[in-house]
């Protein structure tokens, strides 16, 4: 007969084994929204700067280099 903290032991060790395979739940691959509603939202260095001293990203578009290309 198993004791008390084995079969609680094994319980924990399931429950972390299921809740690491469920991971976040995001699907598919990574991506940028671009509606915008999320024109307005803050970017990770200004979440990471609690002081508001980072310079805001320049958001235009990178423009393809075409001259070096034959």
């Amino acid at each position: 007969m198993r004791s008390i903290s084995q079969i609680v032991c094994k319980a924990i060790v399931l429950a972390g084994g299921a809740a690491v395979l469920a991971a976040c739940g995001q699907k598919g691959p990574l991506y940028l929204p671009q509606e915008p509603a999320a024109a307005n939202r803050a970017t990770l260095p200004q979440t990471l700067d609690p002081r508001g001293d980072t310079p805001e990203p320049d958001l235009k578009p990178l423009q393809p280099n075409i001259s070096n290309q034959k």
